[in-house]
């Protein structure tokens, strides 16, 4: 069964450009990474220095878990952390709850 996710971030403002920026250019490890994961559907939305993140997994624990251990994922949180307001845990961020879904 598939488990959706989402998660809210703060973006620094003066560092928008370098966010959008790394983003157009992902790395291709990290893609791979995602998708070794289980990761798929992942879309990311901007409002002003908020960015919302919505992706899904067969597994969404097992996901973070396997990406809490891949370098390139610690690499890439590190290059995140400053552009961000707050770091991003190695194994995710904390996810939104959900309170209503329309299939």
């Amino acid at each position: 069964m598939t488990e959706r996710s989402a998660i809210v971030l703060s973006v620094r403002p003066e560092k928008m450009d370098e966010y959008l920026e790394a983003h157009r250019n992902v790395w291709p490890e990290m893609l791979q990474a995602l998708r070794d994961a289980g990761i798929r559907n992942y879309t990311i939305f901007r409002q002003g220095n908020q960015v919302f993140g919505y992706f899904e997994a067969d597994n969404l624990d097992r996901a973070g878990a396997y990406l809490a251990a891949q370098e390139v994922n610690r690499g890439w949180q590190d290059a995140m952390a400053e552009l961000l307001e707050a770091r991003v845990p190695d194994e995710g961020p904390r996810r939104l709850e959900e309170i209503f879904r329309l299939d």
